[in-house]
Parts: C-alpha cells; structure tokens; sequence
C-alpha cells in the first residue's frame, strides 16, 4: 500500500533519537549513485555512516547499510520487531515503507553513527523519510515523469514534491542539469523556505574525472555527491581526485553492471544489467549500449520486465532498433511490497514489434527469469546481452545468481 504522509511514521519514530547528520537526497534517477559516492567520500574521510536506500535488491534488509555492509538479517529483524511492536500498541496503522523507515532509523541510533545518508522512497514533501530532523544537506538529482499518479501530471508539479525535503537553514545542492522550468520550480521553493541552492561546478569536476572512465551521468551525479559532502563535512575540503580510489572501489548492483552468467548459462560473455525503468534513465542506458555495445549494425539482445503503469513505449523508443530481440518476463514478487505488479509479458512482446523485433526474434518466459536468460543467451551467442526495464527484474536476476 502506498499512502503518503508524515503523521503516522512521526509516531513510530517519536523516540528515537535522531543524533546523527542527515544527508537527504531525492530525485527521480541518479539519487542511489549519489548515496553510494556519498558513502564511499564518507568512508575515505574515517567517519561512520549508515545508508538507507529503496528499493532493496534481493533481501529486505540489503537496504541498510552501515559503514559499508549490509545489516545483518538479526540486527534487522530485531529492530523491526520492535518498531511493528510501536505500531501495534500505539493503534499507528503504519504502511510497509513507514515501518521500514522507521527500523532504518531505529538502526542508525544503535549503530551510533557520525552521519546518515537517506534516499527519498517517493517524492519527497510527504515521504517517510522526510520526518529527519538534523539534515546537513539536502540533495535534488535529476527529475523525471514518474509516478505520475501521486506526485503529479506535470514535471514542474513533480519537482515541486522533491523539492518539499528542503528546509530553512539547509543548504540544498541541485543537478544544474534539469530542465530549466524544474530549476525555477525548486529555486522558487527555496526562497519561501529559506535555503540557499548550491549547483554543482561540472567543468572542473569533468576535468579532474577526465580519462577516468566516467560516464556523463556519473559526472553529473559524483559533482552533486562531492558538492552536497563538503557541505556536510566543512571540515573536509580535499579534492574530488583524493577520493577516487574509493569511488572505484565502490559496486552499485543494477547500475550498467557487469555481469558473469556462466554458472547459471555457461555463457563465458559478460551480460550488462541495469535498472533503467523510465525514459530518463533508458536514455542513459541507450546511449551506453551504443557506445561500448553496438557495433555498426549488430543487434542486442534484451530480457526485459516492467512495472504495471510504466511508460514502456518511451523506454522502447530509445532501447529498442530494428532486428533486435527480446525476451519479456514478469519479475517475482517483491518482499514486503505487495503492491508492485509486474506487465503482461504479452503486451511488452507486442510493443516491441512496433519498434521493428520480428516475431521470431521474441520469447515470452512468462514467469520464469531461468527460461529468459537462457533464451537470450542462446540467441545472443557472442553478441551483446542487455537485462533492463525493472529494479525488480534485477533483483529477481540477482538473487537467480545466488541461489545458484
């Protein structure tokens, strides 16, 4: 159940300390990259974090992260028993991102962290995450239609949503990179709150990055995370570059990752996995595809999944070319978010041929991940395999991989 607003998880997290700097980000693509350069910056600096991201990839506690790694599943669980245990006498009624919120919170306080790196769920103004209350920064990514049905019609009202975590007194830093009538909307925001807008300086972070091997959107994301740490940690003023070695280090699952499906396909060819599920992020996607992907005129192969609602026809419009094929599966169902369906696999098969896949270079797998990346990896043989369209298919795929 989605049902936004901040008076029920205000009293599940009534007395829990909130001790820690926040860093609060929200966006509709690139505010989980933000988190991870957050973290990695935090961690090249000594100091301790925690990290709350959504949605999670295979195990609902992979969404809580401190300094590092993933919460245990009982140090999870007993935090979450605890807050369902709040929201049962207190007669809360609290929805399933509410209560997970409300453990995040509750495992930052016992972890005792220096600092907290909290991603928006949805929006912003009345996500559950926005009941923190010692923010340091805020954080505005790049936006994008999306969730059109709780946040609005419009990418100016959209805006408006994620620009509701900003707070008087906060300095919020913003993607320069938004079109110009999200810009006014934000900056109209701030003067009635009271905060001062930091844009990113993107020339000199592109020159220090350069021959690094960042994508543009990476530099785009690494400029606001940089920017929004040194506001958090005024302190800390060093480079982009002293940081570097860590950001490398760094793995973000589901983000243009390479992955080996040898033990499950014995196919010794990497597969590129990405969660790109909005026009927006498969723009970001397409462009890679055709850079280190697509040579002349050879086709990729894709296994895709949607959400029911998706805007699949703009996905296709920039993934899909001529003589491509495709696999179309449904995803499994998500643990702890009952809600999220998954598209017929018939309908995005048939979409799919009005941007020229021929219906023998189709393959509905129905519900079954195995039977699509086998397909795929058959038809593909030495060419390039794509899995995309869902963050639920990559976790579907994910946890495929660890099972076996």
């Amino acid at each position: 159940m989605i049902d936004l607003g901040l008076a029920r998880v205000s009293r599940l997290v009534q007395h829990v300390p909130q001790t820690w700097k926040a860093i609060h980000v929200a966006g509709t693509n690139g505010k989980g990259s933000i988190c991870a350069y957050l973290s990695a910056m935090l961690t090249a600096s000594g100091l301790s974090w925690a990290r709350f991201t959504s949605p999670h990839l295979i195990d609902r506690w992979d969404c809580i992260a401190v300094n590092g790694k993933p919460v245990s599943e009982s140090v999870f669980r007993d935090a979450e028993n605890l807050v369902k245990q709040r929201d049962q006498e207190g007669r809360v009624g609290a929805t399933e991102f509410e209560l997970l919120t409300a453990t995040a919170f509750e495992i930052f306080h016992r972890q005792n962290v220096e600092y907290g790196v909290v991603e928006v769920g949805l929006g912003g103004r009345l996500d559950a995450t926005n009941v923190l209350k010692q923010k340091a920064v805020t954080v505005i990514a790049k936006i994008g239609l999306d969730h059109q049905a709780f946040l609005g019609n419009t990418i100016e009202e959209i805006a408006l949503q994620k620009a509701g975590i900003i707070r008087a007194g906060v300095p919020c830093v913003v993607d320069g990179s938004n079109q110009p009538s999200v810009l006014r909307v934000i900056e109209e925001h701030a003067r009635e709150v009271g905060a001062e807008l930091h844009y990113p300086a993107i020339a000199s972070v592109s020159e220090a990055l350069s021959g690094e091997g960042f994508e543009p959107h990476q530099v785009q994301n690494l400029a606001c995370a940089h920017a929004a740490f040194r506001l958090a940690c005024p302190g800390d003023d060093r480079p982009l570059a002293h940081f570097l070695p860590m950001i490398k280090q760094m793995q973000w699952p589901g983000r243009l990752q390479r992955l080996d499906l040898q033990k499950i396909m014995g196919r010794p060819q990497e597969a590129l996995l990405d969660g790109a599920h909005n026009p927006q992020s498969a723009e970001v996607l397409a462009h890679y595809v055709s850079r280190h992907l697509r040579s002349g005129d050879q086709p990729v192969t894709w296994v895709v999944a949607a959400t029911q609602g998706k805007d699949m026809n703009g996905i296709f419009s920039l993934l899909l070319k001529p003589d491509d094929r495709a696999a179309a599966v449904r995803f499994g169902p998500v643990d702890g978010m009952p809600w999220v369906k998954p598209a017929d696999p018939v309908g995005l098969l048939e979409l799919a041929a009005q941007y020229g896949v021929q219906e023998p270079a189709m393959y509905d797998a129905g519900d079954d991940i195995r039977a699509a990346l086998t397909w795929a990896s058959q038809v593909a043989g030495d060419g390039p395999l794509v899995i995309a369209g869902s963050l639920y298919l990559v976790s579907s795929v994910l946890r495929l991989l660890r099972e076996s």
